[in-house]
Formats: C-alpha cells, structure tokens, sequence
C-alpha cells in the first residue's frame, strides 16, 4: 500500500483534530493527527497497542493518570486498555502506530 499525505483521506477524530490513515495492513496502522491549539482528544481506552511520535508542538498527555508534557521529538507507548488522552498547547502534529488496526477508522473513511 502506498498513500502519498496530500492525498489521504481525512476525517474528524475530535474537535479541533484532523485525522488521516497514512498506512495499514496486516496488524499494523499509522495515522496522522493534526492538533489546532487546545484540542482535546479525551481520556479513552482501547484493545489497540499505541505507539506515538510528536512531530510538532507541545501537549500535556494523560496516561493511566499521569500528566506528562511532550514535544516535538518525543514518543511514547501505551498498551492495551490503557487510559489515555491529551490536550494541544501548541498547535502540533501527532503521528500514531497502532496494533492490530483501527477498524473503527477505516468506518470514518469509508463513509
């Protein structure tokens, strides 16, 4: 599978982010997330394994109830179940891997 970014599909994650499917197959996804200033991905969980690189800006991640302030150049996993969420302080750029596939993102493109 090849996706070239200008032309990915994009749709809604929240309020104030914009999501595209950059890849998957297999077990495997990436998606880009981009944040506008004070977007709030909510806390959630999922079955889903997460891995997560901050391209650009800053955000203040809530996992498993810890707050921990990541920017550009950072990373981190979170597993199965775990809870989770974030708020954008500076308008930034999120890419996410995920384990097995997000099938619930496939819907939000496919409609």
């Amino acid at each position: 599978m090849n996706i070239k970014n200008k032309n990915a599909e994009k749709f809604t994650l929240a309020e104030g982010i914009e999501s595209k499917i950059l890849g998957y197959g297999g077990n495997m996804m990436v998606v880009e997330n981009s944040f506008e200033e004070g977007a709030i991905a909510p806390i959630h969980n999922h079955i889903h394994e997460q891995t997560a690189y901050i391209v650009k800006g800053k955000f203040e991640f809530t996992i498993n109830e810890e707050k921990i302030i990541f920017e550009q150049g950072d990373s981190f996993y979170v597993g199965p179940n775990v809870s989770h969420g974030c708020v954008c302080l500076e308008k930034g750029i999120v890419v996410d891997n995920f384990s097995p596939i997000r099938e619930d993102f496939l819907e939000k493109v496919k409609k």
